[in-house]
């Protein structure tokens, strides 16, 4: 079979706060594999390759620079890291689309047809593809009819397609990857689709117990990132929900979600009232959802999701309009300081900030950033 030699050689394309650590991880606990990570941004690439890394989380310097020119390289050059690799990760950005059918709800994946058609030209023999982008269900498929249009054209060439989401959080995302909760990978059943899952497993199997790595089939691994990501958002609109009744009635929200988070069943993480949730993840990995939902005709299911979203807008206004009202109902002339700037600590992204987005605060702004 193709697919059942050992792996010695990876690309990443997408250097982005998914392909770089994960990469860079994969490089610390593997170093007899050569992991090259590219990205079509130059200047990206040229600050990898610097003392000042394009993204800041906690310890990802030091692995960085441990391993960097040893096993781990940093590239603009594509199609030679496309030609070298046995095993590639898609890391792209999938964001909600702006235009076109879906627009304002479904994913948009332009960038992931981009590299499916660089995979399918630079490619010279047998690749594995692995989805980390987070995509809507189905979406393997559509890179494997890339992929297998290159393959009628060129018998050497064969490719197996896995998904294999990410499960970090920004801030967290050494830790997350160095000891994470679980590995999925999801393929096909085929002796190909398994012995390619199998190759990946093997990376993994360096540090993660095998008991933590699941496999599926495709689409419930594609499917598994969005609800994941949506459980977690729900949870953030329920319990600001909840802080909206507290302040009617006189109950404390802290004391409230301090008494549910004690329930094992509930547990007390997400549980924390505050002005929504934010950064590039959870409300496009919701909307997708919706979209997905919508699609398959189950619109009960889509207006059940869309309201986690309406609470997070809503949310998000309640506090403006608490701040303005504090002030008098006026904000001219008035200096206000943002304690943390980011959407969460430990990090510097600042991508669909809740107080960005809603331009809460079109006023002067004293930014005071907390890391």
């Amino acid at each position: 079979m193709a697919f059942m030699q050992q792996i010695e050689n990876i690309a990443c394309i997408g250097a982005g706060y998914v392909g770089g650590p994960t990469c860079a991880m994969i490089a610390y606990k593997c170093p007899e594999i050569r992991v090259t990570v590219v990205d079509m941004n130059a200047e990206k690439i040229k600050q990898w390759n610097s003392d000042y890394l394009p993204i800041f989380e906690p310890d990802l310097d030091e692995i960085v620079k441990s391993c960097r020119g040893k096993n781990l390289f940093f590239s603009d050059d594509i199609p030679s890291a496309i030609r070298n690799a046995q095993l590639i990760f898609m890391s792209v950005n999938t964001p909600t689309k702006t235009y076109g059918k879906g627009k304002g709800m479904a994913p948009d994946l332009k960038y992931v047809e981009s590299v499916s058609r660089a995979i399918a030209e630079y490619s010279r023999g047998p690749k594995i593809v692995v989805e980390k982008s987070t995509v809507p269900v189905k979406a393997a498929e559509s890179i494997s009819a890339i992929l297998n249009e290159a393959q009628k054209k060129n018998p050497q060439l064969s490719f197996q397609v896995l998904s294999n989401p990410e499960f970090l959080s920004e801030g967290t995302a050494i830790n997350d990857l160095a000891n994470p909760d679980r590995v999925l990978i999801g393929g096909e059943s085929s002796p190909d689709g398994l012995a390619a899952m199998t190759q990946l497993i093997q990376i993994y199997e360096h540090w993660v117990p095998r008991e933590k790595i699941i496999t599926t089939n495709t689409w419930s691994s594609e499917l598994s990132k969005l609800a994941a990501n949506a459980f977690l958002a729900q949870r953030i609109s329920s319990i600001n929900a909840i802080s909206a009744i507290c302040e009617a009635t006189g109950a404390d929200i802290r004391e409230v979600s301090y008494a549910i988070g004690r329930d094992t069943r509930i547990g007390n993480q997400f549980l924390q009232a505050s002005v929504g949730f934010g950064g590039s993840c959870f409300q496009k990995d919701v909307l997708s959802l919706v979209y997905l939902a919508g699609s398959l005709n189950l619109h009960k299911v889509a207006d059940y999701w869309l309201q986690v979203v309406e609470i997070n807008n809503w949310q998000r206004r309640r506090f403006a309009d608490k701040i303005i009202s504090e002030m008098f109902n006026t904000v001219s002339n008035k200096r206000i300081a943002v304690f943390g700037f980011a959407f969460k600590k430990n990090t510097a992204d600042t991508r669909f900030l809740p107080l960005v987005t809603y331009k809460i605060f079109k006023f002067m702004i004293v930014i005071c950033e907390i890391l």
